[in-house]
């Protein structure tokens, strides 16, 4: 038994369709009939256009089948010669019956069999002829249905909407023409043929209109002619959303290693504007004000500064308090750290007009009091002390001062 090929399928590309309809399935067949008088067989290929059929008959074939559907024609113990010459007029016929004039007068029956996919009959009241074929497999289904069907049926849906007068009104010769033209521009190209073809709307919108309404559907689409242009630009993103207030009023936050403390790079704006007070008034620990010197007892220390300084050193010490510097502004204000500078000489009374900050002062027994000077000695110390202050500051206000410093 052979089955169709590549080279069955191409002797196939010359013949015409048939069409042919199962009354009880309300189901149309199309199939394409080939014979070869020379080697005696004959195929058919059917579709329903979803599936394909084939079925390839040779000689002994043929003879078997013709004998098997009208037993009443059949001759016995014929010699070769006229079994050839009856195969070949049998073969004639069946040919004669597939055509577009004998399938018209043919009754089309689907039949039940053990040995087929897909067995019918073509009858009339003097004879019989059934088919017992198979399936060709999706592969070459598809293959068979492009060359055969679709191709075709592309191009002459382009000779008939594109043709400047209706085909069906013009003689055969010049369908034929306009045909052979429209088939051998499309074949160089079939991609730009097939492009040409169904990429114009009025064939497009057609194709979209019948299948709508073939597939039953309640409103088809219009047919149009014109279509526009729409706009290809693509939407613009949409905008990202705001941050969050406190996420712009501080940004630091954000990053890990950004200090946790923003008040330690810079002092608020009330740390700024306060006025730096001493942490202690001067009263509370009892100790007295005294005026500052006149610039006559300075001249008069100054004299006796050599003299006095080195026999009442402990004195002036007790005298006079350290002052701390002022702190850097890379410091934070709540870890202020006192400096005292080492370089300039040490103050006494008389400080600068501005305020000071005073170290804090550790807790400690109170000291004696030590065994106070006498006056000459006590009034020639501070004025000696007094000199060295107004040599590096100007004058102030009246300060403070404390009785008995701490000890080093």
């Amino acid at each position: 038994m052979e089955y169709l090929s590549e080279a069955h399928s191409k002797l196939l590309l010359a013949k015409e369709w048939l069409v042919k309809v199962d009354n009880d399935r309300s189901t149309p067949y199309l199939f394409k009939f080939y014979s070869s008088t020379v080697d005696l067989n004959c195929l058919i290929v059917i579709t329903d256009t979803k599936h394909v059929w084939s079925e390839v008959l040779s000689s002994r074939q043929l003879a078997r089948r013709w004998r098997d559907c009208n037993p009443q024609d059949v001759t016995e113990d014929l010699s070769h010669n006229d079994e050839e010459s009856w195969r070949l007029k049998s073969l004639e016929f069946v040919t004669t019956l597939h055509s577009l004039g004998g399938v018209a007068n043919l009754t089309f029956e689907q039949v039940k069999s053990n040995y087929s996919d897909l067995a019918f009959e073509l009858r009339n009241d003097t004879f019989r002829w059934r088919w017992e074929t198979f399936s060709v497999g999706p592969t070459m289904s598809a293959e068979i249905l492009s060359k055969h069907l679709i191709m075709p049926l592309i191009s002459a849906t382009h000779l008939a909407f594109f043709s400047g007068d209706p085909i069906g009104s013009l003689p055969e010769d010049e369908v034929e023409k306009s045909v052979d033209r429209v088939g051998r521009v499309g074949r160089r190209a079939v991609d730009t043929h097939v492009k040409n073809t169904l990429s114009r709307p009025l064939v497009a919108t057609t194709l979209r209109r019948m299948g709508a309404i073939f597939n039953f559907v309640p409103d088809p689409p219009r047919i149009v002619a014109e279509v526009q242009t729409p706009d290809l630009r693509p939407p613009f993103p949409p905008p990202r959303p705001s941050a969050a207030p406190e996420l712009l009023l501080h940004p630091a936050a954000l990053s890990p290693s950004a200090p946790q403390n923003l008040t330690a790079k810079s002092p608020s704006k009330a740390e700024k504007s306060a006025p730096w007070a001493p942490s202690k008034s001067p009263q509370a620990d009892g100790s007295v004000t005294e005026e500052e010197p006149d610039e006559e007892d300075y001249t008069l220390a100054s004299r006796k500064g050599k003299e006095v300084m080195t026999d009442r050193r402990g004195a002036n010490a007790r005298s006079c308090s350290p002052v701390p510097s002022v702190p850097s502004r890379s410091a934070t204000p709540n870890h202020l750290v006192p400096l005292i500078s080492r370089k300039g000489p040490k103050r006494c009374y008389g400080e600068p007009s501005s305020p000071v900050l005073q170290p804090p002062q550790k807790k400690s027994k109170q000291v004696p009091a030590l065994e106070p000077l006498s006056d000459d000695s006590s009034k020639d110390g501070q004025k000696a002390c007094a000199g060295q202050a107004k040599s590096s500051t100007r004058r102030g206000v009246k300060q403070p001062i404390k009785r008995g410093g701490k000890r080093f």
